[in-house]
């Protein structure tokens, strides 16, 4: 089965998270979350986004960034809207790492000119007042570019209707 890692730095918002963890768990990527985050993992709007998902999730939890890279490696992508490289350009190897950072800064320049080639932006329209998707749109879309790449493994792809028949 081929592992597809989602990375959080640092997320504030835990709708976002919530729902980027039902992403996770309907799709079975792994999730990865970086403190510090902006809010408790108990937080009553995280697990409502995400509340009869939360079992089916392979989560780990570290608390800096590099905590995170001392623990993993492999290849990462960094999704930011300063990147030079389109994501659906991109041909992302099994195992791979797509990591998003918070919700008000994105991630860290620093890392971003690290890693030139490794860095992916979502197209959008050159329009100051629309500055970024939302986050968990954000990986919704970086998810589901990745796994079409990959021909959908293990994900049904096709749907039964509940009180008609489509033959």
């Amino acid at each position: 089965m081929a592992t597809l890692n989602i990375v959080l730095v640092e997320p504030e918002i835990p709708q976002n998270t919530g729902n980027i963890a039902r992403t996770c768990a309907a799709t079975g990527a792994r999730l990865h979350l970086v403190g510090p985050m902006g809010f408790k993992i108990d937080d009553r709007k995280l697990k409502r986004a995400g509340l009869d998902y939360w079992h089916l999730l392979d989560i780990t939890y570290y608390d800096s960034l590099s905590d995170f890279f001392r623990q993993n490696s492999g290849n990462f992508y960094y999704f930011s809207t300063k990147a030079r490289h389109v994501h659906s350009d991109v041909a992302y190897p099994d195992g791979c790492y797509l990591v998003f950072g918070k919700e008000t800064a994105g991630l860290p320049e620093e890392l971003l000119l690290q890693h030139p080639d490794n860095c992916v932006r979502i197209p959008m329209l050159n329009n100051p007042d629309a500055r970024s998707l939302n986050l968990s749109n954000s990986v919704a879309i970086g998810v589901y570019e990745v796994l079409r790449q990959w021909n959908y493994p293990d994900l049904l792809c096709a749907g039964q209707l509940h009180r008609l028949s489509w033959d």
